[in-house]
């Protein structure tokens, strides 16, 4: 029988990791956070009352086995001066199904025959009203997934306008996995929106799966400038409660010098360190290689690279 493995995230981040992990022998339930309001998804949140269906797209398109065409089409934003403008074709469809099924989960099983996808796909929830908020650390209180990412000053703390019903299927995959996920991407509007839901912390905590997080390799400004490895790990432990992160992979790639120019001054990101002494007094796993790649002119973590270490650590 597959081992199985549970995998939180939201956007980009997950869809890389996926993009390499879902040519294993493995069973993968991706759990995505639907609390998006900006761009394509926010509009289309604001006219149609429904959950964000953007990192959703995105997630499927990766763990879809048809050909790239069809990939970039989903992918593909209008541009033009109608109200088509800047929506992505697979957001216009997951929209179009939840419409016609009532359920975001029925829509993304049927985008995913279409698509050919031979893992799971779940919403945390199906809540349309979703809505995250933040506090900065002066106070102030943020409302919306967006409105978090541009806040001028640092977050301190995250959480729901209203606690979401988290679907009694990720309760269920939690249960039954062999290895629980935290994937790379933002930790406020990717990860934790999925990990701060009490229904998932309370099930992480009576599931003797254990946990891997897979590190990012830049910072995110705003939210975890200056970070280190422990330090993500630090933050998201505070959100587990009893449990605790047994695993954390980072890479140790020397960005090319131009390319953290690049970050630096054009998006405020450096890379993340690995403070090797801090892991250690944690007593957490270490596992450690050259993950980093460039691609379009951006870093990405080799997917392939990636995917072999966590198959290899799932299979001891």
């Amino acid at each position: 029988m597959k081992k199985k493995v549970v995998v939180f995230g939201g956007g980009t981040g997950i869809s890389f990791l996926l993009r390499g992990l879902k040519d294993f022998p493995i069973d993968i339930t991706a759990v995505i956070t639907v609390s998006d309001n900006g761009r394509s998804t926010g509009k289309l949140r604001q006219e149609f009352h429904t959950p964000a269906v953007g990192d959703i797209r995105q997630v499927i398109t990766n763990l879809s086995s048809i050909d790239d065409p069809i990939k970039k089409m989903m992918s593909y934003r209008f541009k033009t001066s109608s109200d088509l403008n800047g929506h992505a074709v697979g957001n216009l469809i997951l929209t179009a199904m939840l419409d016609i099924t009532g359920s975001l989960t029925e829509s993304i099983k049927s985008l995913g025959k279409l698509l050919d996808v031979k893992h799971t796909v779940l919403p945390i929830s199906e809540d349309s009203d979703l809505t995250l908020m933040g506090e900065d650390e002066e106070g102030n209180i943020i409302e919306g997934e967006e409105e978090i990412t541009l806040a001028p000053n640092k977050i301190k703390k995250i959480f729901y306008k209203k606690e979401p019903k988290v679907l009694p299927e990720v309760i269920k995959a939690i249960n039954e996995a062999d290895l629980i996920i935290l994937s790379i991407g933002s930790l406020y509007t990717s990860i934790l929106p999925n990990i701060i839901c009490k229904e998932v912390q309370l099930a992480i905590e009576d599931s003797k799966a254990p946990i891997m997080y897979v590190c990012n390799a830049v910072t995110q400004p705003g939210e975890t400038d200056n970070f280190t490895v422990s330090d993500h790990v630090n933050m998201l432990n505070s959100y587990l409660n009893k449990r605790k992160i047994d695993c954390v992979i980072a890479s140790n790639t020397v960005i090319p010098k131009k390319m953290a120019e690049k970050y630096a001054t054009e998006e405020q990101k450096d890379p993340v360190m690995i403070d090797y002494e801090n892991l250690e007094k944690m007593n957490i796993e270490l596992i450690e290689d050259d993950l980093i790649i460039v691609e379009d002119n951006r870093l990405r973590h080799n997917s392939l690279k990636l995917s072999s270490i966590i198959f290899s650590y799932l299979m001891r």
